[in-house]
């Protein structure tokens, strides 16, 4: 079994500060750190950890630039990822400045780079190596997701989408074609253009709009709830520290699709995604934050009432 994820390498520039800087506001900076990340690397090394020992490949298809990204691949090869679709570009690789406050909440200024330089052929290349029965992962951080989308549904793959970062792009793709969506609130408002004012309305329209489709929407503190047509569950948060939550959706949503994959009941899912998530939230970094399933499996943790 394969899991290809087609998504984004950064170098993360985490800066941590009092409060997060406003507009004319010049703030100083107690630390800065380098991180390997992008949402889809950090989705690669979930994948990977949560997989480990199973038997499935996981791949990730991206660029980085050839002056200063090489490490990322190493990350990925460390955490037993697969880099063989992984191409070297002359563009800088995406980036990103991070700022964390005392709270450990974050807000993050994104820059593509490398992400944004995939071509048709090259796309069409990783596809060669995949067939029915796979499973991709995508997020929107890397260019030709419309493409990929499109080629993943011809070839007969799994598609599962966390449409994130949300942007115009996400309108104009097939998402007919998606079998499973990972999105929190904001996003899930965007993508059905919608006000409602609770889950419950939100979940409808996400189902009315996708009546085929798993719905994963994730809540906050309000933990997560699955839909898929009539079948609903719904999970909580457990008691942590929160010390970074730069990773945290990316960790749910590896270990979501990594126990989706190995046919786990919805509730098992659900249940790992969530320690996994609140377990990377209580560490600094993004990838270097993401727990293995032994981790995962063995972690005492109180739920949050």
């Amino acid at each position: 079994m394969k899991i290809l994820n087609f998504g984004s390498l950064n170098i993360d520039y985490a800066y941590n500060v009092d409060h997060f800087v406003r507009p004319g506001e010049t703030v100083a900076s107690a630390y800065c750190t380098v991180f390997p990340g992008g949402k889809g690397l950090n989705q690669s090394v979930a994948l990977a950890r949560c997989c480990k020992g199973k038997k499935i490949d996981i791949f990730h298809a991206g660029c980085v630039g050839k002056s200063d990204g090489l490490f990322l691949k190493n990350v990925l090869e460390e955490a037993g990822v697969n880099t063989s679709y992984i191409k070297k570009s002359d563009v800088a690789t995406g980036h990103t400045i991070i700022q964390i406050d005392y709270l450990g909440q974050n807000c993050i200024l994104l820059f593509g780079g490398a992400n944004m330089e995939l071509q048709p052929d090259f796309i069409d290349a990783v596809f060669s190596h995949f067939s029915r029965g796979d499973y991709i992962v995508l997020q929107n951080e890397i260019n030709g997701v419309a493409y990929i989308i499109q080629r993943a549904h011809e070839k007969g793959l799994t598609i599962f989408l966390n449409p994130s970062p949300y942007n115009d792009v996400i309108d104009v793709l097939p998402l007919e074609y998606v079998d499973c969506f990972i999105l929190n609130e904001v996003e899930a408002y965007a993508v059905c253009r919608t006000s409602a004012t609770t889950t419950d309305r939100l979940l409808f329209l996400l189902g009315k709009k996708f009546p085929d489709a798993e719905i994963v929407l994730t809540l906050g503190k309000k933990g997560v709830v699955y839909k898929r047509g009539n079948v609903v569950y719904h999970h909580g948060i457990y008691d942590v520290p929160v010390i970074d939550t730069t990773a945290a959706g990316d960790t749910f949503a590896g270990y979501f699709i990594g126990c989706r994959v190995q046919n786990m009941n919805v509730h098992d899912v659900l249940k790992y995604a969530s320690v996994a998530s609140s377990l990377a939230v209580s560490r600094k970094g993004a990838a270097l934050s993401i727990p293995t399933m032994q981790e995962v499996i063995t972690a005492d943790l109180k739920p949050v009432k």
